[in-house]
């Protein structure tokens, strides 16, 4: 997808088996602009699936209250790395990141998200 806009999708995790067994469906809000990325998970007490802030390469826990968990992602959305952040934390840049996902935090390991898996995200279509 070339051109992100905020909404709604789907998180794939895994290839599973031509059966779809192996896979996990996640919930997903997409954030693509300024707002809704600087906004990010501001605010919440938690977050119900996992939330796609794009483009990003970095993220900050500063006034969040709850710790998550953060993948960042390159352009063909394979997990780069994944790491918990507790309140109050800056992350530092990764390089040939394009997109980060964030959770609450042991969610990512529950979904079998670390580093080398291939994600697939599908945004909902908007309706006009």
């Amino acid at each position: 997808m070339g051109t992100w806009r905020n909404g709604s999708g789907t998180l794939t995790v895994g290839t599973g088996s031509a059966d779809g067994t192996g896979t996990r469906e996640v919930p997903l809000r997409i954030a693509a602009s300024y707002r809704a990325r600087t906004r990010g998970l501001l605010g919440q007490d938690g977050v119900e699936g996992a939330l796609l802030i794009t483009p990003c390469a970095s993220v900050h826990t500063f006034r969040m209250r709850f710790a998550i968990d953060v993948a960042y992602l390159d352009r063909h959305f394979n997990v780069l790395a994944v790491h918990t952040m507790k309140p109050g934390r800056l992350g530092l840049p990764r390089l040939r990141a394009r997109h980060v996902v964030e959770s609450e935090a042991g969610a990512m390991a529950e979904w079998g998200m670390r580093p080398g898996t291939r994600v697939r995200i599908v945004a909902e279509a908007i309706v006009r």
